[in-house]
C-alpha cells in the first residue's frame, strides 16, 4: 500500500550557513568573473567565509583555488608556485586588452607568419621582461591599472621580469597558434601572446586561455560549478554536505609542499599567543633546519597549526590557525 504520509524533501530550502575549512579546486568556466565564481561556490557549500586566490580574467577558464573558512588565511601561499596555461593566439588583430573582449586597435594582413612561430617561441624561453597590460590589477600609486585605462589616463607601467620554463606548440593554423606555457608566477599570458605576435610582425591577441596547473597545490581533480550544483540538488537531506565536503583539500594537505618544523605542545601554546620561540634544537625538522630562512609549516604532534619562519634561531609565526589547540576553551593537553 502506498504511504501517502511519506514526506518529500523540500529542495527549495537552504541549509544554514556553516564554518567549513578547505580548498576547492574549481574549474572556472569562461564568461564569469572570479568573484562571481567564488560567490557561487560559497553559496553551494553554504560557507560563512571564503576567498579565491589568483584571479582569472572572465575570458579565462581553468584552475581557480577557492579557499573556504580558515583556508582563506593561507590563500596567498597557494599560488606562490609556477603555473601552466594553454592559450590560443589569433594573428593579425591587436586589441586594447590583449584578449577577444577588447576593442580592436590594429589589424594586419596575415600571410605565412605561422610558419615561423616555432622559431619565435624559442626566443621567449628563459628570463624575459614584460610590461603588464593596462587592463590588469597591477597597482600604480595604490590604484589598479585598469582604472587608469578606463578613465583614459596615461601612466607609466612598471616592467617586470618573469621566467618562461617552456613553451610547447600544440596546434597552428594559417592565422592562429595554440601553446602550452609553463611559467613563473606573475607572468601575463596576454602580454606573452601579444609579444609573440609582435615578434612575428603581424600582432596577436588571446582568444582562449586556460590555467591547468599550479605548483605547490596538491594534484587533484578540478570540478565544475555544474557538477557541485548537481551534487547539491540530488541530496535528499539538504543539510548533508558529506559528498561535497569530500571534494575539499584540507588546509594541512594544501600546505604540505612547505618544509616543516614540529614543536613541543608547550611551545605551540605560547606561539599561538604570539610569543616567539627559541631553543629549537630539540624540535623535529622536516626538509629544513635552524639555518632555513624561508616560510615553513609549523606543527605540533604532527598537527598543522600555521606558518612562520626562523630568524637567528628563533621561530616567528606569520599566519596561524584560529585557536588550533582550543586553549581559549581551557582544553589544555595534559
Amino acid at each position: 500500500m502506498k504511504d501517502n504520509n511519506k514526506q518529500i524533501p523540500d529542495k527549495s530550502r537552504r541549509a544554514p550557513k556553516r564554518d567549513i575549512d578547505g580548498v576547492f579546486l574549481l574549474d572556472k568556466p569562461s564568461g564569469i568573473s572570479s568573484a562571481l565564481a567564488l560567490t557561487k561556490v560559497r553559496g553551494i557549500y553554504r560557507a560563512n567565509k571564503g576567498g579565491h586566490t589568483g584571479s582569472l580574467d572572465p575570458l579565462a577558464s581553468g584552475l581557480l583555488p577557492i579557499c573556504l573558512g580558515q583556508a582563506a588565511k593561507f590563500s596567498s601561499y597557494f599560488l606562490e608556485g609556477s603555473k601552466k596555461y594553454i592559450a590560443t593566439g589569433k594573428l593579425g588583430i591587436v586589441t586594447a586588452t590583449g584578449d577577444a573582449e577588447g576593442e580592436v586597435i590594429q589589424t594586419n594582413q596575415v600571410t605565412d607568419e605561422c610558419s615561423k612561430v616555432e622559431e619565435v617561441l624559442k626566443t621567449f624561453i628563459g628570463t624575459i621582461t614584460q610590461v603588464p597590460p593596462m587592463y590588469s590589477a597591477i597597482k600604480v600609486d595604490g590604484r589598479p591599472l585598469y582604472k587608469y585605462a578606463r578613465s583614459g589616463k596615461e601612466v607609466e607601467v612598471p616592467k617586470r621580469q618573469v621566467e618562461i620554463f617552456y613553451i610547447k606548440l600544440l596546434e597552428k593554423t594559417q592565422d592562429s597558434f595554440t601553446i602550452e606555457v609553463y611559467c613563473s608566477k606573475g607572468t601575463y599570458i596576454r602580454t606573452l601572446v601579444e609579444d609573440i605576435g609582435q615578434a612575428l610582425g603581424c600582432g596577436a591577441h588571446v582568444t582562449m586561455l586556460r590555467r591547468i596547473e599550479v605548483d605547490g597545490l596538491p594534484k587533484g581533480t578540478m570540478h565544475t560549478l555544474d557538477y557541485i550544483q548537481e551534487l547539491a540538488d540530488k541530496r535528499e537531506d539538504f543539510t548533508d554536505f558529506t559528498e561535497l565536503d569530500s571534494l575539499l583539500i584540507p588546509i594541512d594537505k594544501a600546505m604540505s609542499y612547505l618544509p616543516a618544523i614540529d614543536i613541543p605542545y608547550e611551545k605551540a601554546v605560547l606561539l599561538c599567543q604570539g610569543q616567539r620561540q627559541g631553543k629549537l634544537e630539540n624540535c623535529k625538522f622536516e626538509g629544513c633546519s635552524l639555518d632555513y630562512t624561508d616560510t615553513i609549516q609549523i606543527k605540533t604532534d604532527g598537527m598543522f597549526i600555521g606558518v612562520g619562519h626562523i630568524q637567528k634561531g628563533v621561530l616567528i609565526s606569520d599566519r596561524m590557525m584560529s585557536d588550533p589547540l582550543h586553549t581559549n576553551l581551557g582544553l589544555y593537553k595534559d
